[in-house]
């Protein structure tokens, strides 16, 4: 998927002419790249789309007008942006009692290694996740992921069902993903 540039993001006055529009097209399209995994993990899988709105949203929100800034904040959102071959996404752990947040979180130290694609009977591909998101005592409550698929799995993919699946001590989730979900993951594979 082609990376985003310095032309894709327009200027602060333009955007505000547009951000309704913009926003519920967002809005719309997230509907089917949003998988929630049980009652306490989502996914939002991200494509050029969704990373332009954020970078405009975060721009319009941080009022950065400087181009080299501009810059600088496409450069981090790029990494949103699956290369060949992969699936990204941003996971959430959704915790609702905020009494206890950083003992909820800590429940889901861990995570890192426990969540998968499991596409057909045959192939489960694991979640990378990006590093410095969690550490011994401390864990991010939105963690970026990648899931790389062989060419054997991305075939099987567009042939079998497929599953999200959280399989943490603490937590235990599995959703198949719908028709129109699958159809956007096989769009971003190409």
């Amino acid at each position: 998927m082609e990376k985003i540039n310095l032309n894709d993001i327009v200027g602060s006055n333009a955007y505000e002419q547009k951000r309704a529009d913009f926003r519920r097209e967002i809005i719309d399209l997230k509907k089917h790249r949003r998988v929630s995994v049980g009652d306490k993990v989502s996914l939002v899988f991200e494509n050029r789309a969704t990373v332009i709105f954020q970078i405009q949203e975060m721009l319009r929100a941080e009022s950065i007008r400087d181009l080299d800034k501009i810059r600088e904040e496409i450069d981090v959102y790029n990494e949103l942006i699956p290369d060949a071959g992969e699936l990204r996404a941003t996971l959430f752990l959704e915790i609702e009692d905020q009494t206890d947040l950083r003992g909820e979180l800590l429940k889901f130290l861990g995570i890192d290694e426990r969540v998968f694609l499991r596409i057909g009977g045959e192939h489960m591909v694991r979640a990378r996740f990006e590093e410095g998101r969690s550490k011994e005592d401390k864990i991010s409550a939105v963690q970026y992921i990648t899931f790389g698929l062989t060419p054997d799995e991305a075939e099987a993919l567009r042939e079998r069902d497929a599953s999200l699946v959280v399989d943490h001590e603490n937590y235990h989730a599995e959703v198949l993903l719908t028709p129109a979900t699958k159809a956007e993951l096989l769009s971003d594979l190409g």
